[in-house]
């Protein structure tokens, strides 16, 4: 199975990387995927994921071919 995993905003720049592509057999949820692609830094609660530019919990599954994107929250916006 092949993943392509992408990094936006904050957290492109703190991994010095914008995205993985990654290859794995078997089920593989977003936190085991963001834990095989970035081992040292946790997957905290603020960092949202999305498969193919759906938003996703990290325990929902990843098919083979899908994009996994991680980003910061967006904030913004008029008051």
């Amino acid at each position: 199975m092949s993943i392509k995993v992408r990094y936006f905003a904050s957290l492109k720049e703190s991994l010095g990387r914008k995205e993985d592509v990654k290859a794995y057999t078997g089920d593989i949820s977003i936190r085991e995927l963001w834990l095989i692609c970035v081992p040292e830094m946790p997957l905290t609660d603020n960092i949202l994921a999305a498969i193919n530019m759906e938003y996703a919990d990290p325990d929902a599954i990843v098919n083979d071919g899908d994009e996994v994107a991680f980003f910061p929250p967006i904030t913004g916006g008029r008051t």
